[in-house]
């Protein structure tokens, strides 16, 4: 998307209402995205995350130094998904698989920025993870809200999006589980904690 169009849609995609679920149009964007499975152990997790953030920093200096662009750093998104429902449901950790990206928009961000960055992060973190890379995801219709509170205490809001919203209007799950952290959890008290809670949806019949 341009400048001006992913400004104007930062807002409505960023930060719904946490009082209750909305529904909007998810366009297709582009990410740096790292994928996994399990999360019992977080080493693999965090060291995804670790390698996003290391590689997506040095490009707000280049923005502005090379390009006259001011480049603000995008949030953390987490995909999570298992085989079995029942294992997400449930929150079986050592059986769900996830993906880790940032948004890599607006599209004046190219691939050669991200090699730079790739290069520049190998020399503190050594090897990139496998699959480490920039790629468009598009999810559409999608039902979403804000959950206010640490990440345990997302089930109850995530319980009530697929058994009283969905069938209520007449919509079924399309797609993974989609959370959007706002927060950084180092430096957020719990309580105080944002993240967006979003499900791609279809309509029924």
């Amino acid at each position: 998307m341009k400048d001006a169009d992913m400004k104007a849609r930062l807002k409505e995609l960023y930060l719904p209402p946490a009082t209750e679920f909305v529904l909007v149009d998810v366009p297709e964007m582009r990410y740096l995205m790292v994928d996994g499975r399990g999360a019992a152990d977080r080493t693999a997790l965090d060291h995804a995350v670790k390698w996003l953030f290391t590689v997506i920093h040095p490009i707000k200096r280049v923005a502005r130094e090379r390009m006259g662009k001011n480049f603000v750093e995008p949030p953390l998104e987490g995909l999570w998904w298992a085989d079995d429902v029942q294992d997400f449901i449930c929150g079986n950790r050592d059986k769900l698989k996830w993906r880790m990206m940032i948004v890599y928009e607006p599209d004046w961000l190219t691939e050669e920025m991200f090699e730079d960055g790739v290069a520049a992060a190998k020399t503190r973190l050594g090897e990139p993870p496998d699959g480490l890379r920039i790629e468009s995801y598009h999810e559409g219709l999608s039902a979403q809200i804000m959950h206010v509170g640490p990440p345990s205490e997302e089930g109850p809001t995530v319980a009530r999006l697929h058994q009283e919203f969905l069938p209520a209007n007449g919509l079924l799950p399309h797609g993974h589980h989609h959370e959007i952290y706002l927060t950084d959890p180092n430096r957020t008290e719990p309580e105080k904690m944002r993240t967006v809670l979003r499900q791609p949806v279809r309509r029924s019949g």
